[in-house]
């Protein structure tokens, strides 16, 4: 079972998304703010790193390149979650070291799509 780690401070959000993914067969870790996410993020081992980039704390943009420069880290995918869908938006955040990106409100089927591209094959939950 994948573990997805969800760095996300709306509580709407976090709460309808951990259980969308959880409902698909995902392991879901959340974090409300950036200095939460980092920690585990360090010490969950997840598969895959959801990250909104406006966080309290530590915002999604420095945590995510915190986690690249960090070889322990640096392998995880992250997919940036944003309501700025600007084409520089996108382009900032795979400066910082994202993988993708997905712009909110969260269109789901294009999220699992960009996931499943992302975990290794067996991190992929059971059809």
């Amino acid at each position: 079972m994948a573990k997805i780690l969800l760095v996300e401070d709306n509580e709407m959000n976090r709460d309808m998304l951990g259980r969308r993914l959880e409902k698909r067969g995902y392991q879901v870790a959340i974090a409300a703010d950036g200095p939460t996410g980092l920690a585990l993020a360090r010490s969950g081992s997840p598969d895959l790193i959801l990250m909104d980039m406006s966080l309290p704390g530590i915002d999604g943009w420095e945590a995510s390149r915190q986690l690249k420069a960090d070889p322990a880290t640096a392998p995880i995918p992250i997919i940036a979650l944003t309501a700025h869908a600007m084409a520089e938006d996108r382009e900032k955040a795979l400066a910082a070291g994202c993988n993708e990106y997905e712009t909110k409100p969260v269109e789901l089927t294009s999220l699992l799509a960009k996931i499943e591209a992302l975990l290794p094959k067996s991190g992929k939950p059971a059809a």
